[in-house]
């Protein structure tokens, strides 16, 4: 593959980018910043060939995990897995990831608490779920320890309760506690949490009490 540089020209759809041709004909597309250093009838050899290439693998990489950060903070794990599913292979991931993390685009702790800011706000999880969730995103238990710590998990179970028992206005106050017994469990809270938000709504008269049979 070594060769003379015959042409460098932009990218049709990405002006960002060169075309590299060597001795006529293509050879690999790079970035217009590392194509600038090049020129026309420049020798390239098998191993400057192969350097730029992988150069240009990590800037891709980092583009994309940029972009990928652009819609919302992710975890280690998701941005090497969706890397990894764009076909980057696992040298140009590592150092990509690697440059992310020193400049801190990349962070696990900060991850963990926007996702739990995020479901105490729009879907409110119990501290098992929200466990369940980080680990599946590749978050350290040490983290998750020590965030949920801070969880209020009772409001958080009051909240998403609140938010339901519109729904379920028309059933009988018995059906109404099974109904909102297991939509709490099965977003992670515990009996005992769900006895007393139970308990806090009937204080409130956010809802009747059950009759007794």
């Amino acid at each position: 593959m070594a060769g003379r540089i015959t042409s460098l020209s932009v990218q049709v759809h990405n002006p960002d980018r060169a075309n590299v041709h060597i001795d006529g004909e293509f050879a690999f597309g790079l970035a217009m910043i590392e194509a600038a250093k090049l020129s026309t009838g420049q020798f390239l050899t098998d191993a400057d060939i192969e350097a730029l290439k992988q150069f240009d693998e990590v800037e891709r990489a980092y583009e994309s995990a940029l972009n990928l950060l652009s819609y919302r903070p992710r975890s280690e794990r998701e941005v090497r897995r969706r890397l990894g599913r764009k076909g980057f292979s696992e040298p140009a991931i590592e150092q990509a990831v690697q440059r992310l993390l020193r400049a801190r685009l990349l962070d696990d702790e900060a991850f963990a608490r926007y996702w739990i800011s995020n479901r105490e706000q729009f879907r409110p999880r119990g501290a098992f779920a929200l466990r369940q969730e980080l680990r599946r995103k590749g978050v350290s238990h040490r983290i998750i320890d020590g965030l949920l710590e801070d969880v209020d998990e009772a409001e958080n179970a009051y909240q998403a309760a609140t938010k339901r028992l519109t729904r379920w206005q028309r059933m009988d106050p018995s059906e109404r506690q099974r109904k909102l017994f297991g939509y709490l469990q099965r977003r992670g809270f515990s009996y005992d949490v769900m006895r007393d938000v139970w308990e806090r709504l009937l204080a409130e008269e956010l809802i009747d009490q059950p009759e007794n049979d």
